[in-house]
């Protein structure tokens, strides 16, 4: 992603007084409200000024345009659910246990957001902006990377570039499980899930041909 990307979706400025802190948060906040309520694409600038009581300045002094927004609200989420992994794995002792908590942090995932119409919205915008798809994948990446972090400690010959390949296809499409659960009716989005989670018992830890030769 070139620079002149990443400025369009980047804060123009990180407030660092409690007052500018506070009218961020209170920027966001009314963003999520309006996207649960509307979608991305319907947003205003001005509605959303207008929502969070403060200047129409003060938003552009921050997000240069909407899709600087959803990278805000999309940052919120992934940092969330990488700490949330991140310190469900940083102990793990086998990969039977690893997997039993993949399985526990995507009941986790479901159940966080499966009532966020926010989370959704978000999500959603991010599919239709190239940037904030790339953001989208790269977040993938980092979740993989927790994951391949406990391969390391486990079996660190299964640790190649087809485990490497694996873990970030799966974490990937956990994402994507999660929200076409939360897209489908609340007893077929659980089955879907636990299809899913069948998947990855299955597979996501089986030795690689590197490592079975």
């Amino acid at each position: 992603m070139g620079a002149e990307n990443l400025d369009r979706i980047a804060l123009r400025r990180k407030p660092k007084q409690e007052r500018s802190i506070q009218r961020l948060d209170l920027i966001l906040n009314a963003a999520a409200t309006i996207i649960a309520e509307k979608g991305v694409s319907a947003m205003r600038m001005t509605e959303l000024a207008a929502a969070a009581k403060v200047p129409i300045g003060s938003v552009y002094q921050y997000f240069p345009e909407k899709a600087a927004i959803v990278k805000a609200l999309f940052d919120r989420h992934a940092q969330a659910i990488q700490q949330k992994t991140t310190e469900m794995f940083e102990d793990v002792q086998s990969f039977d246990e690893a997997l039993d908590l993949i399985a526990t942090m995507i009941d986790w995932y479901y159940a966080e957001y499966r009532n966020d119409a926010a989370y959704l919205g978000v999500w959603m915008g991010t599919e239709t902006d190239q940037d904030l798809l790339r953001l989208n994948i790269e977040h993938s990446g980092q979740v993989a990377e927790i994951f391949q972090a406990a391969v390391r400690r486990l079996a660190p010959e299964s640790c190649d570039e087809q485990m490497k390949a694996r873990t970030y296809l799966f974490s990937h499409l956990i994402g994507a499980a999660i929200r076409l659960a939360v897209l489908s009716e609340d007893s077929f989005g659980e089955r879907i899930l636990e299809e899913w989670k069948r998947a990855i018992r299955a597979s996501l830890f089986a030795p690689t041909s590197a490592s079975a030769a």
